[in-house]
């Protein structure tokens, strides 16, 4: 028996959370979703107490990702202590918001930096010292109550993590209870050859999983094999989150400046609507 939490990623909506922001946790619990997840960077603040209490008044749990600015130097992955440094710190930072916002997770591409792609292969050396470090943010999470949970990504946007079965053998590296996976079907696409084995590799440590469709639009109707996410889902992680992550791209939207140049989510309410409508009747 399946216990999904459906949610949505604040990006459909905004691209910077602020205190006048809190409407939107209203807007997303009236329209069905279970959980919510929201952004934090250098370019956000916001006072923690209001959304912690509204979030827990409506039932919605919440989870948080490092989308907005983040500044490159900030990478446990890099040789340079100082730049391990400035990582953990930031890392640290934001672990801290993620507390006292109530949130369950610290949910993202944490291994290193999006954007940091060197053109050549993986060395071990590198996963060491992201094992090593993660380790440590793993420690801090757990004594904040926090998950810890690492996202895969293209190799468009990290040479590091791609694929199910690279989070699952840095998670053996780090070897700590509070560290989890959260897949993509966005990223999958260019990674995955096999959906269903990508997500019964991870196992016991799938947390979740970000769903949108092939061109980032709603679910459904693109290439994606949803009969395969939730059949093996229904196998190995019957609790999934499953939520829906694009960005806004209608006419006072940002989706242009992620690199989304078609229409996908012309209105936050109308993508997730559609979206529920199609993963409930799939799961």
């Amino acid at each position: 028996m399946t216990n999904y939490k459906y949610g949505a990623h604040q990006f459909l909506w905004i691209e910077h959370w602020s205190d006048d922001s809190l409407h939107i946790l209203d807007e997303a619990r009236a329209l069905g979703v279970d959980c919510f997840e929201i952004s934090l960077g250098d370019d956000i603040a916001f006072d923690p107490i209001p959304v912690r209490e509204r979030a827990k008044e409506l039932g919605l749990e919440l989870s948080v990702g490092p989308g907005n600015i983040w500044p490159m130097e900030c990478d446990i992955s890099y040789e340079s202590v100082e730049n391990q440094r400035l990582g953990m710190a930031r890392h640290r930072w934001i672990i801290e918001q993620v507390a006292e916002i109530g949130a369950v997770a610290y949910n993202g591409a944490t291994y290193g930096h999006p954007g940091h792609i060197l053109r050549q292969p993986r060395e071990h050396a590198e996963l060491e010292r992201i094992a090593r470090n993660l380790s440590q943010l793993a420690d801090y999470a757990q004594s904040l109550n926090v998950k810890l949970v690492i996202e895969p990504m293209s190799r468009f946007r990290t040479h590091l993590i791609h694929s199910a079965q690279d989070a699952v053998d840095l998670i053996a590296l780090v070897n700590h209870p509070t560290l989890y996976i959260n897949l993509d079907t966005y990223h999958m696409i260019t990674e995955e050859r096999d959906y269903a084995k990508a997500i019964k590799t991870c196992g016991e440590a799938l947390w979740g999983i970000h769903a949108c469709e092939s061109d980032r639009g709603v679910p459904g109707g693109g290439l994606v094999p949803w009969d395969d996410v939730f059949l093996s889902l229904a196998d190995v992680c019957p609790n999934a989150r499953i939520l829906m992550e694009t960005y806004n791209t209608g006419k006072q939207g940002f989706g242009y400046g992620r690199g989304i140049f078609k229409d996908v989510c012309p209105d936050a309410p109308g993508f997730v609507k559609n979206g529920l409508e199609f993963l409930k009747q799939w799961a």
